[in-house]
This record gives C-alpha cells, structure tokens and sequence, in this order.
C-alpha cells in the first residue's frame, strides 16, 4: 500500500506558490464565473465552495492528519514487509527524524497556504457578510493549522501583483490575525446551519476556545515551553465553551459514544458541530480512509492493513469503557467488525474467524515493530465505520458518515482544562465534574481528583484518532516524552516541524524554525 495523495493542479504552479501562499494563478476561477483576480469581481456561494474543497483534504490519512497523530503515543505506521515503506514517511513520523525536504511537511504547507489564500480571495471579493464570514471562518482554520504545526503563516494579499512576495506573520503575530477572523466570523454566522458542513457561531466559539487554550503555546518565548496560561485566556475559553452550551449542544447519552461518527451521525448525533457532510448520493469528504488505513485484506470491507494504535495506549481504557469498543448494532452482526479498537482474533460474516493470507487466524496482537511487522500485528482502529448492506456487503465509496472536526465534548473538556488552569466559570462547574460528565457515560470510573496527567489521558479517551493528540501533548509538555518503538525524549524544537526547504528558499522572509 502506497500513501494517497490529494493533488491540485495549484501545487505545480510557479514561484509564489513555493514562496508560500499561492501563484499568481492561483484557482483565479475559484468556483464562480468570474476571476477573483478582477478588482470588480463580487464573490459569492459559488466561490465560497472552493475554500470548503480545500478543507476536504483533512480526510485523508496522510498530510495534516499524519503529522498530528503519527508523532504522537496513540498511532504509528508499521511497515510490513513491502507494504507501508513509501520510503519510511510513517516512520520518520512517528520518531521524530522529520527533514525541512519530508514530503508529507512539504504537502500540508502547500495545502493550508492554498486555503488561506482561497479564503482570502473570498473575503477580499465578498459583499454578503454572511459569506465573508464563512470565510473568515476557514481561513482562521487554515491559519490555525499553519500556526500549530509549523510556527509561521505567510500572507499574500490577492489584490498584490503576482510578483509580490508574501508577507510572514511571526506565530503571536498569526495567533491575534486568527482570532480577529474568528470574532468577526463569530458576529456574522447564523445561530444554525442546514448541516455540519456549513459554520455557524457555535463552530467559530469552538474555535476561539481551542486558540486561547493553546495561545500561551503559541505566544511562549521559546519553542516547546515554558508556557504561562494567562487566567484572561483561561476565562475566554470557558467564556467561549459556555456560548456552545447554550447553543443547545450535548454530549452523548450512555452507549451511544459511536453515534458521533456512525453512517447515521447526521441524524443521531447532539454534539457535532463542524465538519464536512456527506450522504449516500455526495460524499465529498469521505471518512472511508479512517476505516480503510486499519482494515485487514480480508475483513469486510477489505482495507490497506495499515496504522495502528500503541499498546500503552489501548492499555490507559478500563476494560468496562465504552470507548475501548463495542459490538455496533448493524455492524457488527452484519460484517463482524466491532466499533472502536479492534485486538485479538478477528470475525467476518456470520461470525466466521478470518485468516490472513497466509492462512493463520487473524488475530491482532499488542506486539508490533515500525520497521518489521507482519500483517497481523498492532491493535486496530474504527472510531469510524461504514453502514453494511443486509447481504453482507458494502459499498463505502458514498459512506454517509460526516467528517468531524469539532465536537462538543472536546468543548467540554476544554473548558474543564481552563478551570483547572485557573480561570473562572460564571456558572460554578469545576473541572472535576466537567471531566467526569465525559467519563460517566462510557462507563469509565468517575475520578475522586484531577490533574495534569489525568486531564490529558481523559483528552486521549475521548478525542482518539481526531486530530489532536499532538496539539495536546505539546501543550502538556509530552510531546518529546519516550514512547513504543522511539526509546529516547526528543528535543523540544520537534515541537514545531520545518519550514519546507524549497520555501525558505524561495521567500526571504520565511525563517527556518529552531533545530533544523
């Protein structure tokens, strides 16, 4: 199995793009019937389907996905046999020897400037502040993005001549331009939208609470800490956590933790909040990698055999944790596959113990080597997973399941995080009874006290394989702690990934990040 790629003919234009944010050409039709490049073009919902197209690519296994789970204590990328080499990205991932020339450190950028630059076309050309405020909204993403992993976020102003070089906002500097958008984003969206897929103000206040938790990450003096979490930011968190409460968001009743990521989240789920829609006739952004990159060959569906979770990890869940994994109606009486983690011998239809190809049982063991595994070693993962047909087959290439990249009990356990930092709750909740209103439901054991560690394993039950478990070690100052299969700490400066080399090169205002 060899790395997916999402291309845009955007990534081989000429010397701008390279610099940092978008050539001159630029998807200069966006989605409308006029150029963007014109000084009297008018924006519209037709353009504003361009930036959302860029967003679908976190969905894929690889790029912005890869480089905040692989590096983390929750995921790895085995290479079996001549399966999952592509030439060691996984593994470079996952021990911290990422190069300024690594490819997948190279792709993200391309990807989050191209969005920042197609956001900004929208919000320079846009009259209805409705749109303006939807981009808004997903240039801060974008912008966020650019600013956690790599430290920087280069601007090129639309209106600039092509030859222009792009300005660099220092990380401080990017972190206020976010939440500028994000205020205004905030003051501008419906109260609602028609489906995850389209911001509102509860996806804006979301946000803006997930940038004050990490502003002192972001603002910090050195690159991996200290870091001083001011009581102002701590209280617009909460300020901010609060706003989405009263939005009418909640957190899933006991056993129904997978409804947030089933084939029918759409309809069952109270605590989405942003992310991409799908449905059976239009799956734009399909969650199918998510299933795809842990299946077996011979499981249905038939997967890439690919990533798996650390042994620690799965260990860190009470065996009475729903979150560790269920049988799911609908699934796994159909197909055999359970939601959750997936270990030890595995099941088809009917019930029937599968093999791998090579006829042994195919059980999936705790045991797994980055660089020599066999086909059924590491522990699986399906926090997502496709809807069988009653036959026993599936077609997952229109899988309905949304995409989620918001959700409220991160929200929840942010604000928790926040009190335990020492802000303050108008409403009086404090960050042990917010904690375990998360725990309770999935059948986990209520905590007596909180603390640091206990808050960031918690985030770690909770938000598995969702995109932020490097984002929070960082924050904990656990990134660079020894994990399976990387036996020494590494530096802090891995905190941060390089700058790609062909855009240092390209735009002198670009500054190679600390230790590379």
């Amino acid at each position: 199995m060899t790395m997916k790629k999402i291309i845009s003919r955007a990534t081989i234009c000429g010397f701008a793009l390279l610099a940092a944010s978008g050539c001159a050409k630029l998807d200069e039709k966006l989605y409308g019937s006029k150029s963007l490049d014109d000084p009297n073009a008018t924006a519209g919902a037709a353009d504003l389907n361009g930036v959302y197209s860029q967003l679908y690519g976190q969905t894929d296994q690889a790029n912005t996905y890869a480089l905040q789970e692989h590096p983390t204590d929750e995921m790895m990328g085995p290479t079996r046999g001549t399966d999952w080499g592509d030439f060691g990205t996984w593994r470079k991932l996952h021990t911290h020897t990422w190069t300024p020339t690594h490819n997948q450190v190279t792709d993200t950028w391309d990807q989050l400037n191209i969005g920042v630059f197609r956001a900004s076309q929208v919000i320079n050309a846009a009259s209805d502040n409705n749109i303006k405020a939807q981009a808004s909204f997903l240039r801060a993403y974008f912008t966020f993005q650019l600013v956690d992993l790599y430290g920087q976020a280069p601007f090129r102003d639309p209106s600039a001549p092509p030859s222009s070089i792009p300005s660099v906002k220092t990380r401080p500097e990017a972190t206020a331009f976010m939440i500028a958008d994000l205020e205004f984003a905030e003051t501008n969206l419906p109260a609602t939208s028609a489906n995850i897929g389209v911001a509102n103000k509860a996806a804006a206040q979301a946000l803006l609470a997930k940038v004050y938790l990490n502003k002192a990450v972001y603002t910090a003096a050195t690159v991996g800490g200290p870091f001083t979490f001011a009581k102002a930011d701590m209280d617009k968190v909460i300020e901010y956590a609060n706003k989405v409460t009263a939005a009418g968001y909640t957190l899933e009743p006991a056993g129904k933790y997978f409804q947030d990521f089933a084939w029918d989240n759409s309809e069952q789920s109270h605590g989405n909040i942003f992310g991409f829609y799908n449905t059976t006739t239009s799956a734009p952004a399909s969650a199918k990698n998510r299933w795809r990159m842990g299946l077996h060959y011979n499981q249905t569906p038939d997967g890439w055999n690919g990533f798996t979770t650390l042994a620690d990890f799965y260990n860190s869940f009470e065996e009475s944790d729903e979150r560790r994994g269920v049988d799911y109606p609908g699934l796994t009486d159909i197909v055999g596959l359970r939601a959750g983690f997936a270990k030890g011998q595995q099941y088809g239809p009917g019930h029937k113990a599968l093999t791998q190809r090579s006829g042994k049982p195919l059980d999936f063991t705790e045991k797994v080597d980055l660089n020599f595994s066999t086909e059924a070693q590491g522990i699986r993962v399906f926090k997502y997973f496709p809807q069988p047909n009653a036959n026993g087959t599936v077609n997952d290439d229109n899988s309905s399941n949304d995409y989620v990249i918001l959700r409220y009990a991160d929200v929840v356990l942010e604000k928790a995080e926040a009190i335990m930092r020492g802000g303050t709750d108008p409403l009086g909740q404090t960050a042990l009874s917010l904690v375990n209103s998360v725990r309770t439901p999935r059948g986990a054991t209520a905590f007596s006290t909180i603390d640091d560690a206990k808050m960031l394993a918690e985030r770690g039950r909770e938000l598995y394989w969702e995109g932020w478990r490097r984002n929070d070690l960082i924050r904990f100052g656990k990134f660079n702690d020894p994990v399976d299969q990387r036996p020494l700490a590494t530096d802090k400066t891995r905190t941060l990934y390089p700058i790609p080399q062909r855009a240092v090169d390209t735009n002198p205002n670009l500054k190679q990040n600390p230790g590379y």
